[in-house]
């Protein structure tokens, strides 16, 4: 596979993406529209977010330019959501004290990986790891959820937009990965892919009734 793969499949992880990242846009309405934060989850805005500023670190050492320009469209966007679901939540401080947690997290991560990890090939490797722990953390997170989805007999709590663009996403970073010999871009998403693959046999299971609105989990 020559350059022409690579630039499909670049424009394939941006496209794909960014459609995951604008499913949030539902969020931003139903937050404007009723003003508040009711059904509405925080924590996954804020570890997206984290996932991203990670992965544009990555993308800024390794000279990536696709995992740049998607990450960094993608903290911008998820960072809007956090600031819109502050201004509406009732629980201001609780919001505030998580964020600045994760924060603080990333804040000693980076001081790590720049000051204490002074060669480039080590410190790209490392940091790496670090990313592919944390996206398949957040991958494999929601199957908490599964003993709900199937007590309940109802997928209303999830959203089916968003799993097929996280399919979407997910296959086109490994392929893109796997094109790259990048296996901290190409493993990673593999849970990605096994967990959409999950929520459409449940979607094929239990049909969602079009009469009732989609409702998410609450964090």
């Amino acid at each position: 596979m020559g350059p022409a793969a690579l630039q499909l499949l670049s424009a394939a992880c941006l496209a794909f993406t960014l459609g995951m990242f604008g499913t949030g846009l539902s969020d931003l309405r139903q937050m404007f529209a009723t003003q508040s934060v009711e059904n509405i989850q925080f924590l996954p805005f804020l570890t997206t977010d984290v996932n991203n500023l990670s992965w544009l670190s990555y993308g800024f050492l390794k000279g990536d330019w696709t995992l740049i320009l998607v990450n960094a469209v993608g903290a911008a966007l998820q960072t809007v959501y956090i600031l819109v679901y502050f201004y509406f939540s009732p629980e201001k401080r609780g919001v505030l004290v998580k964020t600045m947690g994760l924060l603080a997290v990333l804040l000693l991560g980076y001081c790590y990986f720049n000051l204490l990890v002074p060669d480039v090939s080590t410190r790209l490797a490392r940091l790496g790891l670090f990313c592919s722990l944390f996206t398949i953390t957040m991958y494999l997170s929601p199957l908490a959820d599964l003993a709900k989805i199937i007590r309940t007999r109802s997928t209303q709590c999830i959203s089916f937009p968003l799993t097929v663009t996280t399919f979407l996403a997910s296959a086109s970073w490994t392929l893109y990965g796997l094109l790259l010999q990048d296996l901290y871009i190409a493993i990673p998403n593999i849970p990605g892919i096994a967990t959409s693959v999950v929520r459409f046999w449940l979607f094929w299971h239990f049909p969602p009734d079009p009469n009732r609105p989609y409702k998410s989990l609450q964090a």
